[in-house]
């Protein structure tokens, strides 16, 4: 992932395609893992707004990898990308700084794009569901 990764594509059929070939034992499993994902999209994202609006480091970091392996499982590209350019900021922008004062910048320079690319993601991988190998 880079910087850029607003340039990412939003979904990766690859690894749709991968995931319903390594879990497909009756055509349920994948679909399940991916309306998985889909169902706690929106909690993952509020404990990552929670956690940096309150100052939380640890509780930041964590949310922000649970966010991002979870993206990478079902090919959500671009949102793992913006959830891995926040993990850098964390790592590099907080280092001699009140977390209390940087945390909550984080969220307003980096939450309202993750929301947005959530959202659309979301409805790709909906989209998928209900078609089936051709993702796109």
């Amino acid at each position: 992932m880079t910087p850029n990764s607003g340039y990412a594509p939003l979904l990766d059929p690859s690894v749709l395609e991968r995931l319903r070939e390594e879990l497909d034992d009756d055509e349920g499993v994948w679909k399940v893992f991916v309306q998985n994902f889909i169902t706690y999209l929106p909690e993952r994202n509020e404990k990552l707004r929670q956690a940096l609006t309150t100052g939380d480091v640890t509780g930041s970091m964590d949310a922000v990898l649970s966010l991002k392996t979870s993206c990478q499982m079902v090919g959500a590209e671009r949102l793992a990308g913006l959830a891995f350019d926040l993990e850098q900021a964390l790592r590099h922008d907080i280092l001699n700084t009140d977390p209390a004062v940087a945390l909550p910048h984080l969220a307003a320079a980096h939450l309202r794009r993750i929301k947005q690319c959530s959202r659309q993601t979301t409805y790709l991988l909906q989209a998928a569901l209900q078609k089936r190998p051709d993702f796109g």
